[in-house]
């Protein structure tokens, strides 16, 4: 309940002024009045109805979404414990890989500004546990993971334009891969195997709901998320 109070407003926040097209400023407030909405500024706007304290039109992302996100990553994080070391790691990526992920659902797109403090983060708080260990192996494996990965996401953007994964993905894959090959290249596998699973699951669903196209694209970021977090589960 205490990370819940504390942590959803930031996370709400974080989405209200991210999620906009590319090339559009964050935004600042209410669209419908104007009013300006922030951590001293009107608060029902934060807070899980996520309506402007003003005119109350709907702010941000849906009422109660980042609120049950927090709970679920909240429990995540009791179920996993600190086995391995990676768990401050996995509660800083979730911080930002979160809010990030809400963006991507409402404007198919992942900021630099939440995507990368969430790799980098990541990768100095699995180095941390590395020292405190004296073992190097994990870590750089980690981090070749981490890499690899986003090597490869970044080669479809390259090679196969608006058909391959955004460069968005790519940088959510820099922490993914290092949470994942933190654990062993057999981790790294299963949550690519879930993320892959799910989106096929969710585009032939849609399909056959005439929800979609063979030419829709889905955002690929919620499917990594819940590919590593599948992952983390299936390996305690």
């Amino acid at each position: 309940m205490l990370a819940t109070l504390t942590v959803s407003p930031l996370l709400r926040l974080a989405v209200l002024r991210h999620a906009v097209p590319t090339g559009t400023p964050s935004r600042t407030g209410c669209d419908a009045c104007g009013a300006a909405v922030g951590l001293t500024r009107p608060w029902p706007a934060l807070g899980p109805t996520g309506r402007c304290g003003r005119c109350r039109a709907r702010v941000g992302p849906p009422p109660g979404t980042v609120e049950a996100a927090v709970v679920a990553a909240v429990a995540l994080l009791a179920l996993v414990g600190p086995s391995g070391g990676g768990l401050p790691a996995l509660a800083w990526w979730l911080a930002w890989t979160v809010p990030a992920v809400l963006v991507d659902l409402t404007v198919h797109r992942l900021p630099d500004r939440l995507t990368l403090p969430a790799a980098a983060g990541t990768w100095l708080l699995l180095g941390a546990a590395a020292l405190a260990a004296a073992e190097a192996g994990p870590w750089l494996r980690a981090v070749a993971a981490g890499a690899g990965l986003a090597l490869f996401f970044a080669t479809t953007t390259l090679l196969l334009g608006r058909r391959g994964f955004g460069l968005g993905d790519a940088k959510l894959a820099l922490g993914v891969g290092a949470l994942l090959g933190w654990y062993g290249w057999s981790v790294l596998l299963l949550g690519l195997l879930l993320a892959f699973g799910l989106s096929a699951l969710v585009s032939v669903g849609l399909l056959i709901a005439r929800r979609a196209r063979w030419s829709t694209h889905l955002p690929f970021g919620p499917f990594l998320l819940l590919g590593t977090v599948g992952a983390r589960l299936l390996i305690l």
